[in-house]
């Protein structure tokens, strides 16, 4: 396959958007209603995951959590930071066995229990090593649950819907982070550690809900095809997909091109086992961009606010803990609105144009910030640590455009379906690793060098940019099949051919706007 501006492939969106009835939007069909409310379920995967993010970042910004835990500093604060990374890692050679094993649902409910367990443990705990272990369960609960819920998102939604909701999954990791700040910020004047444990309750909430929930939302087709129950997935298909009519020809294609796929992948048995994610030079280059994109994500510099904003405004001397706090809170609500609207743009930008985009820009200000905290350090400019601020804020504008609500469903699209589980586990396990690498490193090297850590991120951005501009494919306006297939060529002529016989049947005419019910379906 050519790379760099030639890696953009056709659009075979035709294929079958002339099957879908123009009259069945997300706000007057009552099933598909239905549908979007138990995917939202399934999105407050990533509030957990958000909230826990903004929440260490606030928590260190607490004058009553720094003293019961003894003001943590270096290696103890790195391991604080870390651990529901380590958690995370410990949990990623069950995920993705749970997930094609006993299915999508089962294992989301499964990742709940050790949250709800690890939420509880935290509230509760007494001393550091019981908050180390509730975090390392909070970990272990989330890249289970975090391995099935995007992978369900993605291959029950209505498939005009589909790259929307599958990138606001990721997106919904700054509702928790919004939670999570504004939570501490309005418990941070209770003068007790209520002030810490509040904030540490409130995690539990995404997981009650999917404890009690999850067995309402409907099994992936694409998993109980792969497990023989085909007349199961073709009702689930027919039920949210089309009113309930099996017979439907958006449903039939569905229904047949998923069956293709499953029956390709397991007649040439090359997407079997772990050695299948390098077996092929297909799926080689889908390894390669996933396991970048990954990486990408946690080390563009976004780490060192993620996880350290406090210690980014010590070095140009914002130190007030209610600033700190308030500051935090405006930036979460302002990452959760660009990378909503990016969220919304990808069928209409295209991923190439938004990864291209979120990386000059990243690189861009990213620069300019290394530029104003030097002058702040070297000459205590007081414009300069203002400047500094802006310039955090417009470079997560363009990091939002792309590396918030992308990399999930970039990864999972490219996924053939015998692989996605365990290509997806990679994914996570390759931003953990990255996590673990900053939540070390970063406090050690923003306390021995400062500003000048920066500008190993300008250097690193940089490469981004090359890599992204010669690696990343164009997969727009394709179903999840034909972009799995797009890396390769035979299975894409295959599927192709598979799904012929379904779409020569389709009559146009069967979805004429003007005798549709354009009001609210059952």
């Amino acid at each position: 396959m050519a790379v760099g501006p030639a890696a953009t492939v056709g659009n075979s969106a035709d294929g079958f958007i002339h099957l879908v009835d123009p009259n069945r939007k997300w706000y007057n069909n009552k099933r598909l209603i239905i549908l979007h409310a138990w995917l939202v379920l399934l999105l407050i995967t990533a509030s957990t995951n958000g909230y826990d993010g903004s929440l260490m970042n606030s928590l260190q910004s607490m004058g009553q959590w720094t003293d019961f835990f003894n003001n943590p500093q270096g290696g103890t604060l790195g391991l604080l930071n870390a651990i529901q990374n380590i958690g995370s890692l410990a949990g990623y050679p069950f995920a993705p066995y749970l997930s094609d094993g006993i299915g999508r649902r089962p294992s989301i409910w499964i990742g709940a229990v050790c949250m709800l367990a690890g939420a509880a443990l935290q509230t509760a705990c007494m001393n550091i090593h019981q908050f180390i272990g509730a975090r390392f369960l909070l970990g272990f609960g989330l890249s289970i649950a975090s391995n099935a819920a995007p992978m369900l998102v993605t291959e029950v939604s209505y498939p005009t819907y589909r790259p929307q909701f599958t990138s606001l999954y990721n997106t919904l990791w700054y509702s928790g982070n919004i939670i999570a700040s504004w939570t501490a910020f309005g418990t941070a004047n209770i003068n007790s550690n209520w002030s810490w444990r509040i904030p540490s309750l409130l995690q539990a909430i995404p997981s009650v809900f999917q404890f009690f929930l999850i067995w309402f939302v409907p099994e992936s087709p694409r998993w109980l095809i792969s497990k023989g129950k085909e007349q199961q997935a073709l009702r689930t298909l027919a039920y949210y997909h089309a009113d309930g009519d099996e017979q439907d020809p958006l449903v039939q294609y569905e229904f047949q091109e998923i069956k293709a796929a499953i029956r390709i992948d397991q007649e040439t048995q090359k997407n079997v086992g772990w050695k299948a994610l390098v077996a092929t030079k297909g799926n080689r280059r889908r390894m390669l961009i996933i396991i970048a994109i990954a990486w990408f994500s946690q080390w563009s510099g976004n780490g060192l606010v993620s996880y350290y904003l406090n210690k980014v405004f010590d070095t140009i001397g914002i130190t007030d803990h209610s600033i700190q706090l308030l500051i935090t809170g405006i930036l979460a609500i302002w990452n959760l609105c660009w990378a909503v609207f990016a969220s919304f743009q990808v069928e209409r930008w295209g991923r190439r144009f938004l990864f291209l985009t979120s990386a000059a820009g990243m690189l861009l200000f990213f620069t300019l910030q290394t530029i104003c905290s030097a002058q702040y350090a070297i000459h205590k400019t007081q414009s300069a640590a203002h400047a500094v601020i802006a310039f955090i804020f417009l470079f997560y504008a363009f990091y939002d455009l792309a590396f918030t609500p992308l990399i999930v469903s970039y990864t999972l699209e490219i996924l053939p379906y015998s692989l996605r589980a365990k290509g997806f586990n990679v994914f996570n396990f390759t931003i953990s690793v990255a996590l673990i690498f900053n939540q070390y490193v970063n406090p050690i090297a923003l306390k021995n060098i400062a500003w000048k850590y920066y500008i190993v991120y300008c250097a690193w951005l940089a490469f981004e940019l090359g890599f992204l501009y010669i690696f990343i494919v164009e997969t727009k306006g394709r179903t999840l099949e034909e972009t799995a297939a797009l890396f390769d060529g035979e299975e894409l002529t295959q599927l192709q051919q598979a799904t012929a016989a379904v779409v020569s049947e389709v009559r146009h005419e069967d979805y004429d706007e003007k005798s549709s019910d354009p009001g609210l379906k059952a």
